[in-house]
């Protein structure tokens, strides 16, 4: 009798043991997937944390070099008037001019869709020739819709007109990638000027500009393995 409640003792102890085996297997997908999770969200922390940091570390050449030309890069209209953040990048290459360090200015940018019927090239022309700058030291590239094409559009006008030496004048933190963009361009002799706004929030264009760094870095990339026009915006 003892002989034979033992193996059914024996049975019964066991049972338990596979079911725990199975559910071990039945979590391993989820264990897994948390750990992807976790790795993908660390990443990202640390993409984020680098692009701020090497937005944060520009420093504006010093002295400010003297250059052929000042490519200004286009903002948003209002109203076909500058934006606030744009009439800053205006008074910074007005007062370059002022001072001699460009003879010329070339203004990037096309025609925003946000009602203004005017190319923020033209938007910007109109407000320097007001600040007293003679027509014809300004040439317009009408035709821009990012970064990448204000450079890229504008390099063909500083060689037509024979200007070597070049300044590119932003916003601080839009500085790192305009040069960047203006290196795999091939521009040479090319200073990026950048300064803090006094009117744009710190905070909200930093975090749009890690966004934009790094569409700037996968389309870099596509564009030198060949998968990407040379004329996409971004």
């Amino acid at each position: 009798m003892k002989s034979a409640v033992k193996p059914a003792a024996a049975k019964s102890a066991v049972k338990p043991v596979r079911h725990k085996k199975r559910s071990r297997k039945r979590f391993r997908p989820v264990v897994l997937l948390l750990r992807i999770a976790a790795w993908t969200a660390a990443v990202g922390v640390f993409w984020c944390a680098y692009l701020l940091w090497v937005i944060n570390s520009y420093e504006v050449p010093k002295p400010i070099p003297k250059a052929d030309a000042a490519i200004v890069l286009g903002a948003s209209l209002w109203s076909d008037e500058p934006s606030p953040g744009l009439r800053e990048r205006l008074e910074y290459a007005f007062n370059l001019y002022k001072h001699g360090n460009v003879q010329h200015l070339i203004l990037t940018g096309g025609l925003d869709h946000n009602g203004s019927t005017l190319t923020e090239a033209e938007g910007m022309r109109n407000y320097l020739v007001e600040k007293g700058i003679p027509k014809e030291r300004l040439v317009l590239e009408n035709d821009a819709r990012s970064t990448y094409e204000n450079l890229l559009f504008s390099k063909p006008i500083a060689k037509k007109n024979g200007w070597d030496k070049l300044i590119i004048v932003t916003n601080d933190y839009h500085s790192p990638r305009s040069a960047e963009i203006a290196d795999y361009l091939g521009y040479t002799n090319t200073a990026v000027l950048g300064f803090k706004s006094q009117v744009l929030s710190t905070a909200r264009n930093q975090s749009r500009e890690v966004l934009a760094f790094t569409k700037w870095k996968m389309d870099s990339l596509l564009l030198r393995i060949g998968l990407q026009m040379p004329d996409t915006p971004f």
